[in-house]
């Protein structure tokens, strides 16, 4: 990697670690100066401004998050077992979360309102890859003749999701992991149900 990949490297890296647990509003760019050692000048030679800085952060978190869950379905032979990876993968964010500060994709979403519209578009994008995966893999259950044919692949792959999100939530406000567990226990069972 050459020195200004590096570099650029360095800063989404310290940057998102501080945007996921400060929050993007309350790291400013002096926050990311002292972490990173870098000047202001330096890091605005890789990004325009604060806005492009957290959308490509946000970007890089989830990059994170989606090589991991990769890792983890790959093994996996099945499309129930590669859901049921996703959801062990969602289960660990509390006691061994995979990126700093706990799930980007949600930490991100709470202040992604109107007055952000750059991170929220950002945090769309993200959504909609791991909405998209889901349906994939549903899909794919359908194809092989792992899932029953007529599963509304949409409608589990939101779901899924919001009680991933959800779950994740109240897990992380109570410090522990009975609510990520509770779910996704429930979260098998329907994939038990939807499965051939």
């Amino acid at each position: 990697m050459r020195q200004p990949e590096a570099t650029k490297a360095a800063i989404l890296k310290q940057s998102g670690q501080l945007f996921n647990t400060q929050g993007y509003k309350s790291t400013s760019i002096s926050d990311i100066t002292t972490a990173t050692g870098l000047t202001k000048g330096a890091i605005y030679r890789h990004f325009k401004n604060k806005n492009q800085l957290e959308k490509e952060a946000l970007l890089y978190l989830s990059q994170v998050m989606f090589d991991q869950i990769r890792k983890r379905i790959k093994g996996q032979s099945t499309a129930p077992l590669k859901l049921k990876a996703i959801f062990g993968y969602f289960e660990t964010y509390i006691s061994k979360p995979p990126v700093k500060g706990g799930c980007p994709l949600l930490n991100a979403s709470t202040e992604a309102d109107d007055a952000h519209p750059v991170l929220r578009r950002q945090a769309i994008v993200i959504l909609d890859m791991l909405r998209n995966t889901i349906i994939t893999l549903l899909a794919n259950g359908i194809k092989y003749k792992q899932i029953q044919p007529d599963t509304q692949k949409e409608y589990y792959a939101s779901l899924i999701i919001a009680m991933l999100e959800g779950a994740i939530m109240m897990s992380k406000l109570r410090g522990n992991n009975d609510d990520i567990k509770i779910t996704i226990r429930h979260l098998e069972s329907l994939i038990k149900e939807i499965e051939v």
